[in-house]
């Protein structure tokens, strides 16, 4: 259920691994390693509070039977990312996940690109999300943190934003101050604009052991959902070890920036 508008979010911040690159890996060779579900079952033990999962038209990540695995064998709340297409939506209600986060999708995108176009989605996105939601699936909206977008948001019947970090990501990337600075404003408006709203706000995409903590602070995101950085840094240190250090990097910068407020520094 969605908070009321201008309740505090809790102090906790959840994070949801994204798995998807694991099949990639699978996928560049055939056969079953490495298998998306050990990673997901790893991910549980290391401290995810969540598995999120982009089964694509293509299906070059997760697979039909990925997500039907997934559903039978993890504990943890499945959030399933997917375009709003007729086949998605069949697959969702057939499966059933907690939580569905609808995302732009081109064909020829290495990732995902930029933010769902809610605003320009009209009624078609609201009765896809009505559709999903009447079945007791949570429904997230991956958008870019615009004004309009998140206002469409609320008006489209989701319980749940995620804003769109890569933008800051790839500013931060570059080292250009000034711009990382303006995105991650962006960021707070947005977060601010849509808990306003009495939407849930999460946040995802680029996140990296450097740019977390900002992003982290921001006290109306109650979850971040990260994968590829982690999936690349269990090729040196290994997936728990990642996922463990990502969520001290965390709860670090959300305990700082609590107690901040708290002392009204």
């Amino acid at each position: 259920m969605s908070r009321a508008a201008g309740a505090r979010p809790p102090a906790y911040l959840r994070l949801g691994v994204n798995i998807d690159h694991v099949a990639t890996i699978r996928n560049a060779r055939g056969g079953g390693h490495p298998d998306p579900l050990r990673a997901a079952l790893v991910a549980a033990e290391a401290g995810a509070d969540g598995i999120t999962a982009h089964l694509r038209e293509d299906r070059r990540h997760i697979g039909d039977d990925d997500i039907s695995r997934l559903r039978e064998t993890i504990d943890l709340p499945l959030n399933l990312e997917m375009a709003m297409t007729g086949e998605m939506l069949e697959i969702a209600l057939r499966h059933r996940p907690h939580a569905c986060c609808l995302v732009p999708e081109r064909r020829r995108e290495l990732t995902t690109e930029g933010g769902l176009d809610v605003a320009g989605g009209g009624d078609d996105v609201a009765r896809f999300v009505a559709r999903l939601a009447d079945t007791g699936i949570r429904v997230s909206l991956f958008i870019d943190a615009d004004p309009a977008q998140i206002e469409a948001a609320g008006r489209a019947g989701a319980a749940v934003v995620e804003l769109h970090t890569g933008r800051y990501c790839e500013c931060a990337q570059a080292g250009d101050k000034t711009a990382t600075g303006q995105a991650l404003e962006r960021l707070r408006a947005g977060a601010r604009q849509a808990d306003g709203l009495g939407l849930e706000v999460h946040a995802g995409h680029g996140l990296t052991f450097d740019t977390v903590g900002a992003v982290a602070e921001i006290a109306e995101i109650v979850e971040l959902n990260i994968g590829h950085f982690l999936v690349g840094e269990a090729i040196f240190s290994g997936l728990d070890t990642a996922i463990r250090r990502m969520r001290a990097l965390m709860d670090h910068a959300r305990a700082g920036a609590s107690a901040r407020q708290a002392t009204g520094r």
